[in-house]
This record gives structure tokens, C-alpha cells and sequence, in this order.
């Protein structure tokens, strides 16, 4: 069962139905579910589809030869091409026949296109040449493909690329936000939702491995706390293949977890000088690992305030939670651990800093619907110093159009009680901190684990700048 994707998949059949050239490159990092969408765009449409492995370029070549000759009826046993040029020619024959009408419009999907070309570095250049001689006034799709993000970035989209300027789209393809994760959850409730989200995240193949039948502990315990869970190690893995140093990234994701998030700390923890964290952080942010975060309404170029923090959820929980007791697993004590330290209170705190983003995920669902209180321009979190309480405070999630000077400013509660009055009194305290944003021109909104009181609700019933969304509301 295909899940999600639906911007992504409308963008993709828009391009093909204009029955033109085109080329759409779609990269994004390994598990994300590159392979998934193009098998789901492509069912049913004549595809030629080559998926390239970390090989030599006469093996890449000899698996393109039998793909393509699958594809257009030619026998088996017939010589494969002999180079790539004839291979290209030949593609370029058939997408012309397409343009006369004496065959259908086809798409030719070359996936994992990093393995290939690394192989052959005179293939970008190659494939340059058939598509301005040839492919470019046929009315043939490319998708071209690929996990090595740099190398897509570089190589295939960059200024000195022979292929810069070929494209006709791209997609950078992320993890699953919060609400399509829970579409691999069966009939789960929306606590344990929110609880899956904070562990897994939005990565397919990960969400994938979960058993629907199982409750979130034992899908836990199986997956990543036995001897043999198939996400145990899955993070190091990850880092071997994507990094020249796995253990120096390791060391620097391992101090972000542990609560340093400026590069000052963060290098002192890893035992890095501080002039060489630059690179590392740029590289795990590049992967989608690592985020770095600033004041809403700072200059995200010039600001001095940035925190970094681990922004893929698998990895935040598993550098929480797993990655100081490996030895343990892997004697086979991973069950006992986890019911003494992955389920209680501390996993409790995790997923309330988890809830944070999945409540601004939410608020950007309900932009794209028209569902807010005015149309968003700006989202994130804000910090720094309330002169009137004199002390440092945050606001959870910042919502704003600067245009309108309105703002909406909201509080997350993982608790299941809490003092919501004083919550809400807290909260409306906070306007006027974000620069630029009139007082008179502020809204709120409590996120709740629970519903709030009917006595909260009354006290606020004509209060009309004020909103409650509880965990149920944010799967509806």
C-alpha cells in the first residue's frame, strides 16, 4: 500500500500530461521512499526503468541493455549495447517514433544515476548530448534519480553540471510529516501516534518494518531493542554509507543529543576544534539529520542566537535512548533496558520536545487548507529575554504574516495535567516579545496532550483570540 505523497505524485502526472520533454530529478537521502513514489507514478504508463548498482560501468551498461530491450520486445541473446552513447542513441530512436506517433510516449527512469556515473564519468556529458540532440523535442520524461545528495546537487543540478539547465523540475524528496507517518499505523490511537512519530519518524522504510497488529512497545523492543531488530544499528549504518568519517559525525550527533546545540559546544563535546564543526553540522543538516534553528523573526544568515538540534526524530530518540548501551543489546539484554529507561518518564520529556514539531506541522497543514486565522507567511519557535518577567523564556511554535503584522503564538502541554490557566496566562504574557507584531494583532493557541477543562473552555468561551487543540484533534 502506497502512503502519502500526494503534492509530490499531482506534480509528477502534471509534467507527464503535458506529453513534452521532460526531465524531473528527484533525490533525497537512502529510506526516504524514492523508489516507492516512482513505482507509484509510473504504474500503467510504458516505462523503460533502469535502476543502477555500485558497480562497473560495463555491468551498469549490460543491466541497461536488458531493460531496454525488455522494454521495446527485442529478443533475449541479442548483444547489449557497446557503449553508452549507442545505448542513448537508441532511446533517443524510440522517444522519436513516440514524437510520430508510431509508438506511445514512454518514461525513462534512471534510478540511483549517482552509481552510474560515478562508474562512467563521461555520462552526465553523454546523456547531456542526447538530450539536447535528441530527447528535448520528444515528448519523453526522465526521472533521474538518486540517495548521493551531493553528488545530485553537484553533478546533475549544479551550475558547472554538463546536465545544468536540462531539468524541468526538481524534487528533494523528506521523511513523512507527522499525519501521513500514522497512515503505517493501523487503527493506533493517537497518544501511541504521536509516541510511533517521536521514535520513528516519517522515514518509510522505517515505518514500514512496523507490525500494525503490535502494540508501540513491542514494535519498539522487536525493532530496536533485540538482539536482532533490524533498526538497532541502523543509524550507524546510515552514517558509513553517507560519510568519510562516520565516527567523527557520530560524535557530533552524540553531543547535539546529549544537550550541546552551538557549535561551541557541540565541537567541545565531540572533541573537535571549533574552527572544523562548520563542515560537519552543513553535512548532517545536508542529510536532513541535523537542523539548525534561530529567534522567529531573526535573520537566519546573521543571527548569533542559533541552536542546532537533531531534526530527523529516528535519530534524536536513538542517540537519546540507544546509542550508549549497544553492548548491552547486543548481549541481549535490550528487552530489560527498555522497559527501565525507553518507556518512562525521561521518554515522556523526549516526546514532548517531538510534540512541539509535530504541533507546527499540524499548523502548516492547516495553512495549505486555509484553516488559520489569516495566511501564513513564517513559522518556528522563538527565545530570548522578556524584559518585564526579566528571564529568559520561549514560545513553542510562532505563526505569523508579516505583511498583516498578525501573529498566533502557541503553547505545547505533553503533560497529562497541568495548571491550564496559569498555561494560558504564561502564554498571553509572551505578545508583543517577537518584534513587529502589535499586541492587538495577537492570537493563541494551547496544544494539550488532553482535552482542556470545561471550565478552562467556559472561562475563555468570548475570549475570541484564543484556541485549544488537543492530541485527537491533530489526526482528524
Amino acid at each position: 500500500m502506497f502512503i502519502g505523497r500526494k503534492q509530490e505524485l499531482q506534480a509528477l502526472e502534471a509534467l507527464y500530461a503535458r506529453h513534452d520533454y521532460e526531465m524531473v530529478v528527484l533525490y533525497g537521502r537512502r529510506r526516504v521512499g524514492k523508489t516507492a513514489l516512482i513505482d507509484e507514478f509510473v504504474r500503467g504508463k510504458p516505462v523503460v526503468y533502469i535502476s543502477a548498482l555500485q558497480q562497473s560501468s560495463k555491468l551498469n551498461l549490460e543491466l541497461f541493455s536488458h531493460e531496454v530491450y525488455r522494454c521495446f520486445g527485442i529478443p533475449e541473446g541479442t548483444p547489449g549495447f557497446p557503449d553508452w552513447r549507442s545505448a542513448l542513441d537508441y532511446l533517443v530512436d524510440r522517444a522519436k517514433e513516440a514524437k510520430s506517433g508510431e509508438r506511445k510516449p514512454f518514461v525513462f527512469v534512471f534510478d540511483e544515476f549517482p552509481y552510474a556515473a560515478e562508474a562512467n564519468r563521461a555520462l552526465p556529458s553523454l546523456l547531456q548530448v542526447a538530450i539536447d540532440h535528441g530527447f528535448k523535442n520528444t515528448p519523453v520524461m526522465i526521472i533521474l534519480s538518486g540517495s548521493n545528495q551531493g553528488f545530485m546537487e553537484s553533478e546533475v543540478l549544479g551550475s558547472k553540471s554538463p546536465l545544468f539547465g536540462r531539468r524541468t523540475a526538481q524534487i528533494r524528496l523528506q521523511p513523512l510529516d507527522y499525519y501521513d507517518a500514522a497512515g503505517f499505523l493501523g487503527d493506533a490511537g493517537s497518544e501511541e501516534r504521536v509516541d510511533y512519530y517521536a521514535t520513528f519518524g516519517g522515514t518509510p522504510y522505517y515505518l514500514e518494518r512496523i507490525d500494525p497488529k503490535k502494540s508501540y512497545r513491542e514494535n519498539v523492543v522487536d525493532l530496536i531493542y533485540s538482539k536482532l531488530g533490524m533498526l538497532g544499528e541502523e543509524p550507524m549504518m546510515l552514517l558509513r554509507e553517507e560519510t568519510r568519517d562516520p565516527a567523527i559525525y557520530y560524535s557530533v550527533l552524540q553531543a547535539i543529543a546529549a544537550g550541546s546545540n552551538t557549535p561551541k559546544l557541540i565541537a567541545e563535546h565531540a572533541g573537535l576544534e571549533t574552527s572544523a564543526i562548520s563542515n560537519y553540522l552543513k553535512t548532517l543538516m545536508d542529510l536532513g539529520l541535523v537542523e539548525r534553528m534561530v529567534p522567529f523573526g531573526e535573520n537566519v544568515l546573521t543571527s548569533r542566537k542559533s541552536r542546532y538540534a537533531i531534526g530527523d526524530p529516528f535519530f534524536a530518540y536513538w542517540f537519546r535512548f540507544v546509542a550508549r548501551k549497544l553492548a548491552v543489546i547486543e548481549s541481549g539484554g535490550g528487552p530489560g533496558l527498555a522497559k527501565s529507561s525507553a518507556f518512562g518518564e525521561v521518554f515522556e520529556t523526549y516526546v514532548g520536545g517531538r510534540f512541539e514539531n509535530i504541533c507546527r506541522q499540524w499548523l502548516v497543514r492547516q495553512n495549505v487548507a486555509g484553516d488559520l486565522p489569516f495566511p501564513a507567511t513564517g513559522f518556528g519557535k522563538w527565545w530570548g529575554n522578556d524584559p518585564q518577567a526579566r528571564e529568559q523564556t520561549d514560545i513553542d511554535v510562532v505563526v505569523a504574516n508579516d505583511e498583516e503584522q498578525r501573529i498566533l503564538l502557541g503553547e505545547c502541554k505533553w503533560r497529562n495535567s497541568f495548571n491550564e490557566v496559569e498555561a494560558i496566562d504564561k502564554l498571553q504574557a509572551r505578545a508583543g516579545l517577537v518584534k513587529g507584531f502589535p499586541i492587538g494583532k495577537t492570537e493563541f493557541l494551547l496544544f494539550s496532550k488532553n482535552r482542556v477543562s470545561k471550565g478552562t473552555l467556559e472561562c475563555y468561551r468570548d475570549d475570541r483570540r484564543m484556541r485549544f487543540v488537543a492530541t485527537d484533534d491533530l489526526y482528524r
